[in-house]
């Protein structure tokens, strides 16, 4: 509940903060572009305006000047003619001043005659005309040479158009004129206008399009995070569950060994205060009909006086030495306080003294406490594969070494170096009650065990085991 409680928020909080951003970019967007929609328009606006007006003088123009290929000026009869023309015409009277440059800067005819012969540094307009380019622009009228217009207007579409002669290519002279902007600029603001609604519908659409989109996949989003978080909790649940099963499973294991472990313990107590006790008595009882049978023989002179007693007394002596040898191995010695390594130096000596043979022992470096199931398992395991090894290898070269592997972990290794056998090809042992047990165990406290054993070169077992703590394990149990 928590975990919604949180991640719900922050999730709608992505949303909005996508949401407020985006608005603000689409905002700048719709700025930008239309303030660059807005200049593009101007431009082109003023470049065709101009265009069309330069075309259009150009042709009242050019003959009247086509004389500046060869001449310095212009003759009275052309100035009086470009006159006529600006006063008679449409487009004349539309123009409120024009200029006609020479080459060098000077101004060869205006509608101001004050100017006519005057010569003024060439502005950077003017020299790109003199290259042959139409030049346009709002200006206002700060130059030199536009004292007269600055006392009727503040600004103005100044135009400079190249004059070439007739033919070729050739510029013979520049004819800069200026009309009114009133007109153009009420057209220029209509286009940015119209310019500006379009940005504006089409950046909203993109808006709302895009809000809308991550609105319904902010939705499915949570929707998913919703399904996955139930899943995870279902999981976490089923993991639990699956521990506390696993674990269960390993104390019903460590209960089945105590509880094996007591059974063998109070086998062997019973055989050896029962069985072994009646043998006894009945070997001592055996020793007197002996002496009775010596004396029967010596005042009889029969030879045959209970000839089978002797054998029935070895029989007996026999299985008393097998019962305690079976009931030393299926009990355990008291391990609750001897160390680990202790246990391991208590299984080697006890093979040692029933089998008369010699153990190499190799101890690492390993805890001195674990629990008392890690040393009945480990004290068993060494049990029977010693005992493997000398039943079926003679004792040669048994060896037990422990090592630490990891930090948790330890590895015991039995080995010999008998007679070996084929491990692809264990089927023989897989019935074997020794084996078996010995992987039951180890594998019950989560260990992992395996044989290692070639033909002619030796055998071994080996057993890894998890160092579980004493204390931990005792407060687990709690």
């Amino acid at each position: 509940m928590l975990s919604r409680q949180i991640i719900f928020p922050a999730h709608r909080n992505l949303i909005r903060l996508f949401q407020l951003t985006g608005f603000v970019v689409t905002v700048l967007g719709t700025a930008v572009i239309g303030l660059w929609v807005g200049s593009k328009i101007r431009a082109d606006i003023i470049n065709e305006s101009a265009a069309t007006t330069a075309l259009y003088m150009n042709s009242f123009i050019d003959p009247q000047v086509q004389e500046l290929s060869g001449l310095k000026s212009l003759t009275p009869e052309h100035l009086d003619t470009l006159s006529k023309l600006l006063a008679e015409t449409n487009i004349g009277r539309q123009v409120v001043a024009i200029k006609i440059w020479n080459l060098e800067g000077t101004v060869l005819y205006s509608n101001s005659a004050s100017l006519i012969g005057r010569n003024f540094p060439l502005a950077d307009d003017l020299k790109t005309a003199l290259q042959g380019e139409v030049v346009s622009s709002i200006t206002t009228l700060q130059d030199d040479e536009n004292v007269e217009e600055r006392l009727l207007y503040t600004r103005l579409l100044e135009i400079y158009t190249p004059v070439r002669l007739s033919g070729t290519d050739q510029v013979i002279a520049v004819a800069e004129f200026y009309t009114t902007v009133e007109d153009l600029e009420a057209g220029i603001a209509a286009a940015q206008k119209r310019s500006w609604i379009v940005v504006s519908i089409i950046m909203a659409a993109i808006y709302l399009a895009l809000g809308g989109f991550v609105h319904y996949a902010g939705k499915q989003i949570g929707n998913q995070e919703s399904k996955l978080r139930n899943q995870v909790v279902q999981l976490t649940q089923l993991l639990a569950q699956n521990n506390e099963l696993d674990e269960r499973v390993r104390r019903a294991a460590a209960n089945a060994t105590a509880l094996n472990e007591g059974l063998l313990r109070r086998t062997s107590a019973e055989l050896h205060d029962g069985p072994v006790q009646e043998v006894s008595l009945a070997l001592l009882r055996l020793d007197r009909v002996n002496a009775q049978n010596e004396t029967c023989r010596i005042v009889t002179r029969d030879f045959e006086c209970n000839d089978h007693l002797p054998t029935v007394q070895t029989s007996l002596q026999i299985a008393l030495h097998e019962m305690r040898s079976i009931a030393s191995s299926i009990g355990l010695p008291q391990l609750d306080n001897l160390t680990l390594p202790e246990t391991f130096f208590r299984a080697v000596r006890a093979h040692e003294k029933n089998t008369r043979s010699k153990v190499q022992l190799s101890i690492g470096d390993i805890p001195a406490q674990t629990t008392l199931l890690n040393k009945i398992t480990v004290y068993r395991f060494i049990q029977e594969a010693l005992h493997n090894a000398f039943t079926h290898a003679g004792g040669a070269g048994q060896a037990l070494e422990v090592s630490r592997h990891e930090e948790n972990h330890m590895q015991v290794t039995v080995s010999d170096e008998g007679p070996g056998f084929d491990v692809d090809h264990l089927t023989e042992w897989e019935n074997h009650l020794g084996l078996e047990g010995m992987r039951e165990r180890v594998e019950s406290l989560g260990g992992e065990f395996r044989i290692e054993s070639r033909i002619n070169e030796g055998t071994k077992v080996i057993a890894r085991l998890f160092l579980h703590n004493a204390e931990s394990e005792a407060e687990a149990d709690r």
